[in-house]
This record gives structure tokens, C-alpha cells and sequence, in this order.
């Protein structure tokens, strides 16, 4: 189903073309100013200087050859050349009817599917998730759920840190407190226990205690480094006990990153690129990619067209030890062998971007992914407070997510109770569900890229552009609609949307005309906050026309079908673009 302004772009085209003129200028545009008109082309404008004539002179003529097309209700030549359009109201139901029974209203998806990796989350084990994983995790979730409604094959890749020096650390900091336990004992030979010797409030307390005497006690910090190369040279041990970490630390991080509706289809993380670091050092090196410089191993990856430095790769230190550059260059490889994508796309902190420019070089140049593979860094900005600076907790430490979520909870909860919107045991459940979407609405509203102020009050408020918002809009037509089943008896499959009677019923039609230009445009450009800035205007149309209706009590039984025939189109795209950013609307609200 092509979108409407394509087939309006058509029709100003054959004019063009019949008025004597290049058919391209006839595209068009939504209208900056919609009370003059709902499209406009300004393709006079460049034919004038084409066709050496006044461009009001060439709109008049393109005007003409409009003016009996049923499509539109009005169509005007205004100086110096501008071709403003309305569009007749039997143009506009039939689009939104045409809308409710294709799939996914109509939207093209991709004719070639493809396969994406999304690198997204970049948690640590052993870390409880805090605020800064709070925009990779939802950026991520929305933009894998995109790319899934667009057709792609793709799959979510945590990449968690669960290698180097922090799980010696964490191993080291366990021997102090048990040494008595079997994984320390070199002639142990029985099987270790299944169950781990820790918790995960226990393990989240062992690294930070580790790290911090690591940095006072050279001692400790030599055994920490010394237990990390046992473990990375297999020790059965060692590798017992990363085992139990990764148990323990995964379990937690799933449901905390559930509570966010975040999911992944792959827990790897960094030891999953250990078996392929040596094959891939060896290829740079037969390739002659990677050079020795002051003892370490790098890749020159400057460009004779490049107008600012960028250093070489480096892929080895010079006492051979590995770094990110080299773990990512190797989960590439893997990527690739399993499978072949199409695109690997990361969302990771924008102060990363020169490493992922580097790192995405190398892959290229050295060919680990193909010519055709698109790399891609998604930078995100960061979550700041009301201040202008990072988030904190009250006493100034990092807030842990399960706390911020606990509290924008509390904050909704708040509110439901004040208003007496419900009561009993779902007040909790529905704060709950209402607190995501208050975040998740409030951190993707912003583009990826730009730092924001995270604003509690603001966020979670069932006012303004919020996304308590955009569900109280969503439960409002649901009440509606369960209101006019109880009335008639059931609800029909085929009812149909009529030709709008008045602007404000016009334009809620426009608006929902306008879902895959925007499902398009988010896609095209990474930009989750095109959905966002579609389904609040979207949600204050259908609130104008609520407002402005009588739909329930509507008399002419035709008329009101049409408004529950329209208003359930709403609810129906309200709530995908919502699964897509990834939280869902309450039944009650």
C-alpha cells in the first residue's frame, strides 16, 4: 500500500507533466501551516528558473489541470509559487479504511529482509545495572523491535562484560573471604559444587571491595591479575567459579532488565570472543594489516581524505595482552561465521565513537566482514538530572535501575491514588506498567544522540507529551469501545470510517495517514523519537475529536459506527507504535 502523500505526489506530478513540465517537480510535502492548506508543492519555484517563466505563472497553469480531481476539495496558485492543497474527505476515509484492513496498515516493508545484530545493554556481571544502562537497554529494545516490524531477521546481543581483570578480582576477593573452598585448591580433583558459595547481594558487595583494595594493596592487585590468567588459560577451578558468577549474575540482570521489557537473544558477552582472538591476530598479521609500533601490535587506520588524526587499532599491547579493539574485532568474526549479517549495529555511549571508528576500519579493511556489511555506531547522549548534570541518587552515588524504577513507580502511584483512578490490589501492577512507559516515552522522545534532564515529575505526569500520556489515551478509547460493545451487544469486524464531517475529525484521519511516513522515517534514520513525536500528535488529535464528539450517544446509528470504526484504528496504531518502543497501555487506567 503506497503512503498517501505518494499517491498526492502522483497526482501533482501528472499535472505537472500534462502543464508541460518535468513530472518530479510534483512532489510534494505536509504543510508547515495548516490552516492555510494540508499539502503543499513548491516545485514552481524550481521550474521557474528551468523553464525561464514567474513560478506563480507555472502553479496557475499545474493549478488548472487540478481542478477537477475528485481527490482533492481545494487546490491554490499563492504568489510567489507555492501550490497549496486540500484534500476531499472521501480521499481521506478511504485511505484510513484501506489502512484498517491491510497488514500493518498498509506499511511496505523491506522487499529484501535482512539479518541484523544489535549490540546493545553492555552490562558487567558481578554489577548490579544502574542509570547509565538505562539508555543503551531501551535505545536497543526499541530499535530491534523496529527493525523486526520492518521485516528484518534480527537478533539482540547483551555483550556483556564478563572477562579480564574484574573477574579476577572478583575471584581473588571470594579466596580471602573462603579460602577453604575447593575451586582454590589446585589438587582437588572431585566435582565442584553446583550451588554457588555466594548470593547475588553478596557477589555485587565482593567486586567493589576487591577493586577498591586492588588500588591500595600491590600485593592483592598482583594475585587479582594472576587469577585472571589462570582463568583465561582454562583453570578447572577458576573456571568453576566463573561459572557461578555468570549464573548468578545473568539470572539478576534478567529480571531487572525484564523489568524494563528488555529482552535479548543472546547472553554473550567478551569470553565468548576468546576463542577467536588468536585466529584473527594471525590474519591480521598474514595479511599485513597489523604492524609492530613500540612494541605493540596495530593497525594504521588513517585515510589520505581524513581531515582530523585517527590513531591506528591498537590489537596488542606491548606485553601482549588484549584490549576491547580486539575482543570487539574477534565477537566481529564470530558474528560473522554465525550469522552472515547483513548490518551490526552497537548502541553504546557516543564518547566511544572514535574506538567504534577504529574498530570498524580494521574489520573492513582487513575483510573479518565483508564489503557490503554496514557497521554501524548508534552514540547516545546522557541522562542527566534536573541540574544539568549526570544523574545521581540524593547523597550523590550512582542510582541503581531497580531503585529509579521503584521510585518513578512510587511517584505514579502517587498520582493514581490522589486522582482516585484505582483502587484495590492493581494499583500497584498498573503504577508499575504506567512507571516504564514514564520512562522509557520520557528518555526515546529525545533524539538518541543529545543529552536530556531526566525529570521525574515531568515524565510521570498524565499531562503533556508523556507517555502516562499516550496510555491514558489508549485506556480512554478502550472505555469507549467497551462501552459501545456492552451497549449494541458486540462489536462488528467491518465497520466503516466515513468522510470526516469537520476539521478536527479530518485531521485525526490525516494524522493517522501519516503512520508509515513516520514508521519509514524512524527507520531510515535510527530514530526512535520520530515514533514518539508521531503518537503524541496522533493522541491529541483523538483527544480533540473526543472532546468534540458525540460518540456514545450519537443518534444517526451509521455515524456512530464510523467514530468506533475510527477511533478503534487509533487504539489499533497507538498500540503498535508502543510495542515498538517497548512498553504496552493497562486495561484500566
Amino acid at each position: 500500500m503506497e503512503k498517501l502523500i505518494d499517491l498526492i505526489s502522483q497526482q501533482v506530478s501528472a499535472a505537472f507533466e500534462k502543464a508541460g513540465y518535468d513530472a518530479a517537480l510534483g512532489r510534494v510535502a505536509v504543510s508547515g501551516r495548516p490552516d492555510l492548506c494540508e499539502y503543499q508543492c513548491n516545485g514552481a519555484m524550481p521550474a521557474a528558473k528551468q523553464y525561464h517563466k514567474a513560478p506563480i505563472v507555472i502553479a496557475e497553469e499545474v493549478v488548472a489541470q487540478l481542478k477537477e480531481n475528485p481527490a482533492f476539495l481545494s487546490v491554490e496558485a499563492v504568489k510567489p509559487g507555492f501550490i497549496n492543497l486540500r484534500l476531499a474527505p472521501e480521499t481521506v476515509s478511504s485511505y484510513v479504511n484501506a489502512m484498517a484492513t491491510a497488514e500493518k496498515f498498509g506499511l511496505q516493508t523491506e522487499d529484501t529482509p535482512k539479518t541484523v545484530v544489535i549490540d546493545y545493554g553492555g552490562a558487567n556481571v558481578a554489577k548490579p545495572l544502574h542509570v547509565g544502562h538505562i539508555r543503551p537497554a531501551i535505545i536497543g529494545e526499541a530499535v530491534k523491535r523496529l527493525e523486526r516490524y520492518m521485516g528484518n531477521t534480527v537478533i539482540g546481543d547483551v555483550h556483556l562484560g564478563d572477562w579480564g581483570l574484574q573477574m579476577g578480582l572478583i575471584i581473588e576477593g571470594i579466596r580471602e573471604e573462603h579460602p577453604e573452598l575447593p575451586y582454590f585448591d589446585p589438587d582437588f580433583q572431585g566435582e565442584y559444587p553446583t550451588e554457588p558459595p555466594f548470593t547475588i547481594s553478596q557477589l555485587e558487595q565482593i567486586y567493589p571491595a576487591a577493586s577498591a583494595r586492588s588500588k591500595v594493596d600491590p600485593e592483592f592487585s598482583a594475585r587479582a591479575h594472576e587469577a585472571t590468567l589462570k582463568l583465561q588459560q582454562g583453570d578447572p577451578g577458576y573456571m568453576a567459579m566463573w561459572h557461578h558468577v555468570m549464573n548468578v549474575s545473568v539470572a539478576d540482570l534478567k529480571k531487572n532488565y525484564g523489568n524494563l521489557n528488555v529482552d535479548f537473544d543472546l547472553w554473550k558477552g567478551e569470553s565468548d570472543a576468546e576463542p577467536y582472538i588468536a585466529g584473527m591476530v594471525q590474519r591480521l598479521k598474514d595479511g599485513g594489516y597489523a604492524v609492530e609500533s613500540q612494541g605493540a601490535l596495530v593497525v594504521e587506520v588513517q585515510e589520505p581524505e581524513d581531515k582530523k588524526e585517527i590513531p591506528p587499532c591498537i590489537i596488542l599491547k606491548s606485553d601482549g595482552a588484549t584490549l576491547y579493539a580486539t575482543t570487539d574485532l574477534a565477537t566481529l568474526v564470530q558474528r560473522e561465521e554465525d550469522y552472515h549479517p547483513d548490518k551490526v549495529l552497537y548502541v553504546v555511549d557516543k564518547r566511544q565513537a572514535l574506538h567504534f571508528e577504529q574498530v570498524f576500519r580494521t574489520a573492513k579493511k582487513s575483510g573479518i566482514v565483508r564489503p557490503e556489511t554496514k557497521l554501524q555506531f548508534l552514540g547516545f547522549g546522557t541522562m542527566n538530572g534536573k541540574d544539568g548534570k549526570p544523574f545521581k541518587t540524593r547523597d550523590g552515588g550512582v542510582m541503581r535501575l531497580e531503585y529509579l524504577i521503584s521510585e518513578i513507580s512510587d511517584t505514579v502511584k502517587a498520582r493514581i491514588l490522589e486522582n482516585n483512578i484505582i483502587t484495590g490490589d492493581a494499583v500497584d501492577e498498573i503504577a508499575g506498567v504506567i512507571a516504564v512507559a514514564a520512562l522509557k516515552y520520557g528518555d526515546l522522545s529525545n533524539l538518541a544522540t543529545k543529552d536530556y534532564a531526566f525529570d521525574m515529575d515531568r515524565f510521570s505526569a498524565f499531562e503533556g507529551n508523556t507517555g502516562p500520556y499516550i496510555l491514558y489515551t489508549i485506556v480512554r478509547i478502550k472505555s469507549i469501545l467497551a462501552k459501545y460493545a456492552e451497549k449494541a451487544g458486540q462489536m462488528s469486524d467491518d465497520l466503516q470510517i466515513l468522510p470526516p464531517e469537520n476539521q478536527i475529525e479530518k485531521d485525526l484521519m490525516l494524522q493517522l495517514s501519516r503512520f508509515a511516513d513516520n514508521i519509514h522515517l524512524a527507520y531510515r534514520d535510527t530514530q526512535p523519537n520520530v515514533i514518539c513525536a508521531y503518537i503524541y500528535d496522533l493522541a491529541s488529535a483523538v483527544n480533540r475529536f473526543y472532546h468534540e464528539t458525540r460518540i456514545l450517544t450519537e443518534a444517526d446509528e451509521k455515524k456512530q459506527q464510523g467514530y468506533i470504526a475510527l477511533i478503534t484504528l487509533v487504539k489499533r496504531v497507538l498500540e503498535t507504535c508502543i510495542h515498538i518502543l517497548g512498553f504496552e497501555a493497562p486495561e484500566k487506567m
